[in-house]
């Protein structure tokens, strides 16, 4: 019972890092989808036939 108070063994970055894994992928993903937004609404050139 002498082992109980010692808690987790595991240094503090391995116990956040799923976290930050999670944190990441979001990350990425909120700017995949702002960068598919911008080129979505991205005003286009008008283009004039020339001939």
């Amino acid at each position: 019972m002498a082992n109980q108070q010692q808690g987790s063994s595991r240094p503090w970055i391995l116990e956040a890092l799923p976290l930050l894994v999670v944190i990441l992928i979001a990350a990425h993903v909120l700017a995949l989808v702002y960068w598919i937004y911008r080129v979505a609404t991205e005003k286009q050139p008008q283009r004039s036939k020339k001939h």
